[in-house]
């Protein structure tokens, strides 16, 4: 007789965190930030001697976002920067592999998300105006990593990501890859101060 699956995932912080069902009391803040600055985008392909980890695009997008709407209420802010938030346990799987992979993960990263939303005292679930919202600061931050990081040329990026707006110094030194320690401690620093700004 054959042992069923392990579906959950030990976490540095001792929980044990449930892929199939997540439960909001088994998420903590310092496993995200572990994990997320530890994933890198574009599947490693970027330059620099440093990954370019999903920690650092989190903050290069709602960076953007802040950007895009200076008046941005906190919560919206919050779930900006946690808008890749599972994929600290699932990682980043890049988007010609999603497609192939279907329906399957696309459930599971909406579970954890859900869980992840409600640990903070977010909705589960974002409305569709603010998921618009977040896919247009996610797709101009990928425009700029495409083009600055991952080798892609600037036609390529605007068949795949759009034009995206004119942005300051501020924005574009975003895109310096760190050192994992560094953008662990800033994606963490971040999320506080936000989080503690959204609570009553």
């Amino acid at each position: 007789m054959s042992k069923e699956p392990r579906v959950w995932q030990r976490m540095l912080s001792g929980r044990r965190l449930d892929l199939l069902n997540p439960s909001p009391l088994d998420v903590e803040l310092e496993d995200i930030a572990h994990g997320l600055a530890r994933v890198a985008r574009w599947n490693g392909q970027t330059v620099g001697p440093y990954i370019f980890s999903v920690a650092q695009h989190s903050l290069l997008v709602e960076a953007i976002a802040a950007h895009l709407d200076p008046d941005m209420p906190r919560a919206a802010r919050l779930a900006v920067l946690l808008h890749d938030s599972p994929e600290y346990v699932i990682g980043d799987i890049i988007s010609p592999f999603k497609a192939v992979i279907g329906d399957a993960y696309k459930a599971i990263e909406g579970r954890l998300l859900a869980a992840i939303h409600v640990h903070f005292g977010l909705s589960p679930e974002p409305s569709a105006a603010l998921k618009r919202f977040i896919k247009k600061a996610d797709r101009q931050a990928a425009f700029l990593e495409a083009t600055k990081l991952a080798g892609f040329t600037r036609e390529e990026a605007l068949k795949f990501f759009g034009r995206p707006e004119p942005f300051g110094r501020d924005i574009l030194a975003l895109l310096e890859p760190w050192p994992i320690e560094e953008a662990e401690r800033c994606f963490q620093e971040k999320i506080e101060t936000v989080h503690a700004r959204t609570c009553p």
